[in-house]
């Protein structure tokens, strides 16, 4: 019975759809007294139904679109370190000089595995990673063609082999065969790239041309390490001696040696060569002035003169019809930040210009007219105000790197709400940070360390330490590795709110990530700790703090300790009725030459009377005879009439 129950109910459940179709069909047929308007709204509600139906076109989707979705999911974990590192726990970096050590290491593991595979293609040839990484496969990096060709010299352009390129060239020319124009400026194209050396990754410059120019750029003050050329231009390099054998040049030749010149610090000598362009006739292109841009601030002495070749260069531009673009605008207010006071009066009228002609700034575009106001904010607007108007205009937005000088805006814009002591503007830069992926517009490892420092000293002179805490457990140490002076700011911070209760667990931090090692740090840490009496649970935390500071310090062989530091101990100890351990620092007072307070050794006689121990009251008499206190007749004294003393001890 239940069976053939059950077979009915699959029967109905399976054919439920064509009896009830069937049904409908039934009742439409007959009639059962409808009005009109109920016939006539029938069949228009079935007529916009079938309307309405959009059939969807074909989604195709990114090979990587499942990968995107999960990672959407997942929240940075601020407890965990940074995600290059977690392959290898072990090698966890604890502290900032490790993160570099570690950073250094794996960057140079990766380099060499990438040299043997590109060294020895045959070796890996199966290809397991869905989708295709092209990365991760070998690639060409030996010479194929061996013939003399002009196939040949273009397989040693796209190989960055500098001198082989400029070897095969020369045999060409020797041949008697041509060189093609397009050919030719990739070859310059790659000799003022790399200033006539080849590249790092193919073995680098030799340790006497980088000790050669070192020695050149040895002395330049106030420029940044961007800005300050690795490798001189030499006279007649391969570049000019390719350059005067060309039988005729185009604009394509002189811009590859100008950006050459400019780039590696020839600035004269590229101004130089573009009069010899101007000369035969040419116009230049947009990259071409975006160099000489740059490169103006440097032949001109006072400020209004630097400012004039600038402004020509931008005629000139006009002049030729070669229409500027973001790298052009960039270049001009770079350039006014070596122009002094000039740079904040045409600072605004460059950005209104820029804007006139329909191209958006990017961070650097911000980043220079900051620069240019915070060096001369003594009149007009602030540089605060101006950064609040320009954070206003990129609330929400989602940045792209548009320019090598965009990962400096944010740490410039942090510097100028530190140097403001605006919390409320500092927010607004980290809400920014925080939108989308511009995070990675932070820079490098030390960019973004610089960044994180300043913000955080920011937050610990200006909000409540309960906010201070939650971002410190927040960005260190998945985002940020403090600096000594950094963990100063955090207990100056805890000492301002009255939170010094949390100061041994500060301890911890601070031996975790290895500035134990600080004398300053530690010392200042003890000072606040003994400044006050606190209940008893705190003043045994740190107490026991204070002996785990001695232990770690003795366990160093460097470690000298100050008269302040061991009397801080002492007082900890004293304080919580260790005094057994109190009278063992003391014992390092005459083992390190370290003079005592007088109140000090007030206050251990005090421990001893409580405790009712005579002997240790001599003792500290004796003690304090040994170092020929001036203080001893008034201990002794004490020691008579306050204790119990024995014959022999009086």
């Amino acid at each position: 019975m239940a069976a053939s129950g059950r077979h009915v109910g699959h029967y109905i459940q399976r054919n439920g759809r064509f009896l009830r179709v069937n049904l409908e069909g039934l009742w439409s047929n007959r009639s059962f007294g409808w009005t009109s308007a109920l016939q006539q709204q029938a069949p228009e509600v079935k007529k916009d139904a079938s309307e309405s139906i959009v059939i969807p076109r074909k989604k195709t989707w990114n090979k990587i679109a499942v990968l995107e979705a999960l990672a959407s999911t997942v929240d940075r974990d601020p407890t965990a370190y940074p995600y290059q590192f977690q392959d290898d726990p072990y090698l966890s970096p604890r502290t900032s000089s490790e993160f570099k050590l570690f950073s250094l290491s794996q960057e140079s593991g990766r380099s060499a595995a990438k040299f043997f595979v590109d060294s020895n293609p045959k070796f890996f040839t199966k290809d397991f990673a869905e989708p295709h990484i092209p990365c991760l496969m070998p690639e060409s990096v030996s010479l194929r063609l061996e013939e003399v060709s002009e196939e040949a010299l273009r397989e040693r352009i796209s190989l960055r082999k500098v001198t082989a390129a400029v070897d095969m060239y020369d045999q060409l020319l020797q041949a008697g065969t041509a060189v093609s124009m397009e050919t030719t400026h990739d070859l310059l194209d790659l000799i003022c790239l790399y200033c006539d050396r080849n590249p790092v990754q193919e073995g680098g410059p030799q340790a006497e041309e980088a000790e050669e120019a070192g020695e050149e750029t040895k002395g330049r003050r106030g420029r940044t390490r961007r800005d300050i050329p690795k490798t001189p231009w030499k006279e007649n390099n391969n570049a000019e001696r390719i350059f005067n054998l060309l039988p005729e040049r185009d604009s394509r030749c002189y811009s590859a040696l100008i950006r050459g010149m400019v780039k590696h610090g020839a600035y004269a000598k590229a101004f130089s060569l573009y009069t010899d362009l101007l000369n035969d006739r040419l116009t230049g292109d947009v990259h071409l002035f975006n160099a000489l841009i740059l490169a103006a601030p440097e032949l001109r002495e006072k400020y209004n003169e630097k400012w004039e070749l600038i402004s020509e260069l931008l005629n000139q531009m006009s002049q030729q019809k070669v229409h500027p673009d973001l790298l052009t605008f960039n270049s001009v207010l770079k350039a006014l930040r070596r122009c002094g006071y000039v740079a904040k009066t045409k600072a605004l009228s460059t950005l209104n210009e820029m804007k006139a002609v329909g191209i958006s700034p990017s961070l650097a575009t911000y980043d220079h007219i900051l620069a240019a106001f915070y060096k001369s904010a003594s009149s007009g607007p602030s540089n605060t105000e101006i950064l609040l108007e320009v954070l206003t205009e990129l609330e929400g937005t989602r940045l792209t790197c548009q320019d090598p000088d965009d990962v400096l805006f944010f740490s410039s814009a942090m510097r100028i709400c530190l140097d403001g002591k605006d919390l409320e503007l500092g927010y607004k830069v980290q809400n920014l940070l925080e939108v989308g992926d511009n995070w990675r517009l932070l820079g490098d490892s030390y960019q973004q360390s610089i960044y994180y420092g300043r913000f955080f000293n920011l937050l610990c002179m200006m909000e409540h330490i309960d906010v201070v805490l939650e971002w410190y457990r927040k960005i260190i140490p998945s985002r940020y590795y403090p600096n000594p002076q950094g963990m100063k700011d955090l207990l100056q911070a805890l000492d301002t709110d009255s939170r010094l209760d949390m100061l041994p667990t500060i301890w911890k931090d601070i031996k975790s990530l290895g500035h134990d090692n600080k004398p300053d740090l530690v010392e200042e840490l003890l000072a606040l700790m003994a400044r006050e009496e606190h209940s008893p649970e705190v003043q045994e935390s740190f107490a026991a703090c204070a002996l785990n500071v001695k232990s770690v310090c003795d366990g160093r062989l460097s470690t000298e300790w100050s008269a302040s530091a061991l009397s801080h101990i002492t007082t900890l100890l004293l304080r919580a009725n260790k005094t057994q351990e109190a009278w063992e620092v003391l014992l390092v007072f005459k083992a390190k030459n370290r003079v005592p307070s007088e109140e000090l050794l007030n206050s251990f006689l005090s421990a001893c009377h409580s405790r009712g121990d005579s002997q240790g009251a001599v003792e500290l008499v004796q003690l304090s005879a040994a170092f020929c206190l001036p203080a001893t007749s008034g201990l002794a004294s004490r020691a008579l009439a306050d204790f119990h003393l024995t014959e022999e001890q009086r």
